[in-house]
């Protein structure tokens, strides 16, 4: 009987970070890693049980040189022996593969089992896996030569219930691996995605496993002394080694002509602003002030959507600083995302906010929903709004390093496929876009202000609302959305908001 104290004392084999990866049943499986953190560990524990089943396949491990190879099948042996799994000594032998008229033998390490499976682990790559079947485990795929062409080859062995699983750290902002992580996070590729850093590792018990198979006492202090230690180690390459940022990041991250080519100089550009002092007048006279230029510059637009189109919308926030700007999106059957217009508020006070945001969500044609700027002073309007339109159709954003991560590539990519177009043709929207710069290796505003053509700074302000409703059209994009209005207990009616 195993009492509470002994499980107590007996923790997973695998980290929560392995278990995640083992658990991830998914075709095709991308992870960007810490050096050492023990991912191919887990993928030998995961290998040598699915080729040992009956109902396995063939294992492939394809390393970038014979160290790694060797390691690999010793750690899927040595997985066997625990599992207490009938397989038969690591054999060293030779496979055979065609490259054109010329024949090219690589050294390979392989564990047969009695199911009929093995583990063949390569000392370097193949140029092609024809004829093969099973799981392609592609380690440090940031090293390898020419990944592109392994991963056509290996992707070929899915059309017959085989896995691809791609495990790699960073080898620069320039090389395929982040060119993969990015089609991947930005959509162009349906793989499954997941990211551990060395800090991960460590939150989630790395120096505590190491501890454990070490025979030493954990303490907080050692673990910091610890990874101080390796953080020195690896020195400039810190970032890159240990952080999952690829090295040679900066620079603007979206082009100019990119950007220009899906600007329309048709597309209006809305620019209301408030003189100082605006806000210290009666609520009745900035309400009916704003109203008469809503009903004047907003209202025409509006009137000429499409009815049949559904729409998005993202705000990023400003008060006395940096602008507000709105971004609509109209979508129509063929899902391509345009912009209608663009709307930026300059010195506007918190309740012509409110009342201009709702006048837009009220009128736009079968408003799905939009995603707001909750940071800060932000976080006011984007609970009125939820509250308002409810929460299945707003999203209150805290716009992170993790959330620019995510959600930037898919902007890129939008704008590459031409599947978000009609920005306003305008130098100010331009220059917001090019503000997005690679940031310790994420996509996202850069700290630095430029000044538009009012005179007033802004802060790529139009590139977080774009970004913000094209993640809203991503998130929030249900089917169509009906809302009753509610009364209070007592019978009076909610009311809150302008018409």
């Amino acid at each position: 009987m195993i009492t509470e104290s002994r499980t107590a004392r007996s923790p997973a084999v695998l980290l929560p970070y392995q278990q995640r990866w083992v658990a991830d049943i998914s075709p095709v499986k991308v992870i960007e890693k810490s050096r050492r953190i023990g991912l191919s560990w887990a993928e030998a524990a995961d290998s040598a049980l699915l080729s040992a089943s009956q109902s396995g396949m063939d294992t492939w491990y394809i390393g970038y040189n014979k160290d790694m190879a060797q390691e690999f099948i010793r750690d899927c042996a040595d997985w066997a022996k625990h599992y207490s799994l009938a397989a038969g000594e690591i054999e060293e032998t030779e496979e055979v593969f065609i490259n054109g008229d010329d024949e090219k033998a690589i050294l390979a390490f392989v564990i047969r089992f009695a199911s009929g499976h093995r583990i063949t682990a390569l000392s370097s790559r193949p140029n092609n896996l024809r004829g093969k079947a099973g799981r392609v485990i592609i380690d440090e795929a940031g090293f390898h030569e020419q990944l592109d062409e392994l991963l056509k080859a290996a992707m070929a062995l899915l059309m017959w219930g085989g896995q691809v699983h791609v495990i790699s750290t960073h080898n620069g902002v320039d090389n395929l691996f982040n060119a993969l992580i990015n089609d991947v996070r930005s959509g162009k590729k349906p793989y499954s995605i997941h990211r551990t850093t060395f800090d991960d590792a460590l939150a989630e018990g790395l120096y505590r496993r190491i501890c454990l198979r070490l025979g030493k006492d954990w303490t907080a202090e050692e673990e910091a002394k610890w990874a101080d230690g390796i953080r020195a180690f690896y020195g400039d390459d810190v970032e890159e080694e240990l952080n999952c940022i690829p090295k040679n990041s900066g620079g603007a991250w979206l082009s100019r002509a990119l950007i220009e080519s899906r600007m329309n100089k048709d597309t209006p550009l809305l620019r209301y602003k408030c003189d100082e002092g605006f806000e210290l007048l009666a609520d009745y006279i900035r309400e009916a002030e704003c109203g008469d230029w809503l009903e004047k510059h907003l209202a025409p637009l509006l009137a000429k959507l499409p009815a049949d189109a559904i729409s998005f919308n993202g705000e990023d926030f400003g008060r006395s600083g940096d602008l507000s700007v709105h971004v609509p999106l109209i979508q129509m059957q063929n899902l391509v995302r345009r912009v209608p217009f663009i709307l930026e508020l300059r010195n506007v006070p918190f309740r012509q906010q409110e009342q201009i945001c709702f006048y837009l969500l009220d009128r736009l044609p079968r408003f799905m929903g939009g995603a707001f700027d909750a940071r800060g002073n932000g976080q006011a309007l984007a609970e009125y709004a939820m509250q308002r339109y409810g929460i299945s159709r707003i999203q209150q954003v805290m716009l992170t390093e993790g959330w620019y991560r995510e959600h930037m590539p898919p902007v890129k990519a939008a704008l590459e496929d031409g599947n978000l177009i009609d920005l306003p043709k305008d130098a100010d929207i331009l220059d917001d876009l090019r503000a997005i710069e690679v940031v310790r290796g994420v996509p996202r505003i850069a700290e630095k202000r430029s000044t538009g053509e009012d005179k007033g700074k802004r802060h790529g302000d139009a590139a977080v609302a774009l970004a913000l409703a094209l993640f809203a059209s991503r998130e929030l994009n249900k089917g169509p959305v009906t809302a009753k209005s509610r009364r209070r207990r007592g019978g009076e009616k909610i009311t809150r908001g302008y018409q």
